[in-house]
């Protein structure tokens, strides 16, 4: 008996990942297979991983912990994904961009695409000549426990 895959992720959206992933030049992760190595048979790899998101049995494995220097001297922790969860990452954020996206406020500016801190420093600009009032939060004040 035929069973389609209980998730619609295209063969399409995973190369297209692919192929952004291949621009960034990341280093590898545990696994040690850089980019060069898994150009040698990309779509074996890019079959593998449709499969298993399609299938819903994809596990992502261990990240690589890479501490990197800070300027005052001590160390910030780093995670590096495998190129392959890297590629599968960049699939689930571009489907969960295009439900997401459109809830968001048209001068919502931060982490979203075609969307830039110039942007939103034009926008902020053009709002200083049609109002005559400022409102300024302390979101962290406001959360806060009460003084």
């Amino acid at each position: 008996m035929y069973r389609p895959k209980p998730y619609c992720i295209s063969k399409k959206s995973v190369q297209e990942a692919y192929l952004k992933i291949k621009t960034n030049k990341g280093a590898s992760g545990v696994d040690q297979m850089s980019m060069e190595a898994f150009d040698q048979q990309p779509q074996k790899h890019l079959y593998k991983l449709w499969n298993q998101m399609s299938s819903g049995s994809y596990m992502p494995p261990a990240i690589k912990l890479v501490e990197i220097p800070k300027k005052d001297g001590g160390k910030r922790p780093l995670g590096i994904p495998t190129i392959t969860d890297r590629i599968g990452q960049a699939v689930v954020a571009g489907m969960l961009g295009k439900v997401v996206d459109n809830l968001f406020h048209d001068d919502s500016y931060g982490y979203r695409p075609k969307k830039s801190a110039l942007q939103a420093v034009a926008k902020t600009r053009e709002r200083c000549w049609e109002y005559h009032w400022l409102l300024d939060v302390d979101i962290k004040g406001f959360f806060g426990a009460p003084g």
